[in-house]
C-alpha cells in the first residue's frame, strides 16, 4: 500500500467457489486483510475496476476464514452491457451466489461490511454516502477472531489493475434491531 491506495493486479485462473452447482473448487484469490475479535465494527472502502474487462473478473470485500468457510461481496465483470453486484457466503464448504444486474460502466464501488457478532452484513454505495443493504447473513466460523478485507481475483485467462482507497475501520453502523422480538424457546 502506497499513500493510502492498495493497488493489485490480479493473477489469471485465480477465484474464490467452493463445490455448489459448478461442482469445482477453487481457493487462490489474493486476500488482503486484516484480523480482529470485535464483535461489533464496520469496515467501509472503495474499490476502482477500470480495466476490468473480462468475464468473471471482480474485486471487494472479503471475510477470509479458511478454504471453506468466507463470504465476499463485489461487482463481477460480465459484458460489456452488465455485470454482477453481488455476494457469496460459503459455509461449511458450499458457496451460494446472489446478484442483481447492474451496468458495466460503472467502475467505482463503496463497499461496507458490518459485524454484530457471527452475523454480518454488505453494503454498497455509488458516493460513499448512501449505503444500500447487500446482504445479511449468518457466518457459522464467524464468532472470535476473524480476519477481513479486500481482495481481487481473474476466474479465466485474464488479469486487471484493482484499486483499493479511502478504508475505514470504526464504530459499527449496523444499528441494533429494533423491531420484533426474537422467539421464545
Amino acid at each position: 500500500m502506497k499513500d493510502g491506495v492498495l493497488e493489485v493486479v490480479t493473477e489469471p485462473n485465480t477465484d474464490l467457489w467452493q463445490r455448489t452447482y459448478y461442482h469445482f473448487r477453487n481457493d487462490n484469490a489474493p486476500c488482503f486483510q486484516f484480523e480482529t475479535e470485535e464483535k461489533y465494527f464496520s469496515f467501509t472502502v472503495k474499490t476502482s475496476f477500470e480495466e476490468a474487462k473480462h468475464r468473471f473478473d471482480q474485486c471487494g470485500v472479503i471475510v477470509y476464514m479458511d478454504s471453506e468457510n468466507w463470504i465476499k461481496g463485489s461487482i463481477e465483470y460480465e459484458n460489456e452491457t452488465y455485470q454482477h453486484l453481488g455476494s457469496v457466503v460459503t459455509n461449511n464448504g458450499f458457496s451460494d451466489w446472489a446478484t442483481t444486474n447492474i451496468p458495466a460502466s460503472v467502475k467505482h464501488m463503496w463497499y461496507r461490511l458490518s459485524r454484530r457478532e457471527d452475523d454480518f452484513k454488505i453494503e454498497c454505495s455509488l458516493d460513499g454516502v448512501n449505503f444500500n443493504q447487500m446482504r445479511i447473513c449468518h457466518f457459522y466460523k464467524g464468532d472470535g477472531a476473524i480476519r477481513f478485507g479486500v481482495y481481487a481475483c481473474s476466474p479465466e485467462n485474464s488479469s486487471f489493475k484493482a484499486l483499493f482507497t479511502d478504508f475505514h475501520l470504526g464504530e459499527c453502523r449496523w444499528l441494533k434491531h429494533d423491531g420484533q422480538a426474537p422467539d421464545e424457546n
